[in-house]
């Protein structure tokens, strides 16, 4: 399969699920896959923040990437994360999730080190150079602390080194200038990370949405952008109060306990062992695991939402 040009539609970031001795439970990721799929969703994104790539080997990153394309076997396009503080561990990335099937590389800017914005230009510049897959960039300024500016990315897709971009910032202004920017660059995905403004991002005209909840949900955030590019904003606008509603599984967990990231990927994982589509809800150490109260919590959400 080619990589569309743009990428539209729902492309949830999959979940990583694990063996309660933290080894890629693949059985369960496949059965994730096909749950998925058969929520017609248009894409898969594979090791990003909500697929927990950070925490993963790279042995574990490249048998995700290998089963999720075997399985999938082109039946839509499979992007992969390639997440790394500098320029040459990012390519030593990209060389193996395309080596296993991926077809396209989503890439942050540099971290750890404070960048320059010439220095993240020159990072998207030499991947893509070196890329044999399409190259988006990911703007998760909570995790790699560093926006990316709209003219910044907008300037790459101008050269074509950047096929789209994944706004994770939360920031829906400077979306909005990077939506109405990229349409001066045919083919440049614009795609938005947030469940809570899915609907007002695909009303200012992006093509896309990546969900981390959408793993739990994958029919709900496929009825919703069905409804946007139907312009049935009635319809639309019901459905997102209803995923609103549901994302209260990621604050169900006590914060003086765990962080937000071990609370939110753990209400995944356990919505997802609720629902039946894996089999654990591990997530990866040094994060915390839910309680079993935490867990009730969430099972009464989804009950509520209408998803048990």
């Amino acid at each position: 399969m080619t990589f569309p040009s743009p990428l539209t539609g729902v492309v949830p970031p999959v979940c990583t699920p694990l063996t309660p001795e933290r080894e890629v439970d693949v059985r369960s990721l496949l059965r994730l896959t096909g749950h998925l799929v058969e929520a017609g969703v248009h894409g898969l994104f594979l090791l990003g923040s909500t697929s927990e790539a950070a925490f993963l080997t790279d042995r574990q990153r490249r048998q995700v990437v290998e089963a999720v394309t075997a399985h999938v076997g082109g039946q839509l396009p499979v992007l992969a994360g390639a997440i790394d503080m500098t320029t040459p561990r990012v390519l030593d990335h990209v060389a193996s999730v395309t080596a296993a099937g991926a077809q396209a590389v989503v890439v942050t800017a540099p971290f750890y080190a404070r960048t320059h914005r010439a220095e993240i230009v020159h990072h998207y510049r030499r991947i893509a150079a070196a890329s044999p897959v399409p190259v988006v960039a990911y703007d998760i300024p909570v995790a790699v602390h560093t926006k990316l500016p709209a003219d910044l990315v907008l300037g790459l897709a101008g050269d074509g080194v950047l096929a789209g971009v994944k706004d994770s910032s939360g920031d829906l202004a400077a979306f909005r200038e990077l939506v109405t920017g990229a349409r001066s660059h045919p083919g440049f995905s614009t795609l938005t990370g947030s469940e809570l403004i899915t609907d007002a991002a695909l009303a200012l005209g992006a093509d896309g949405a990546v969900p981390g909840l959408a793993n739990v949900d994958p029919h709900g955030y496929v009825r919703l952008y069905r409804q946007c590019r139907a312009a049935d904003w009635e319809a639309a606008r019901a459905e997102q109060d209803r995923l609103c509603a549901l994302f209260a599984i990621t604050t169900a967990a006590d914060p003086a306990r765990m962080g937000p990231g071990s609370a939110a990927l753990g209400a995944f994982k356990a919505a997802l062992h609720l629902r039946g589509v894996i089999d654990c809800p591990a997530t990866a150490e040094p994060q915390v695991p839910l309680s079993g109260e935490e867990t009730e919590r969430i099972a009464k959400l989804l009950a509520a939402t209408g998803l048990l």
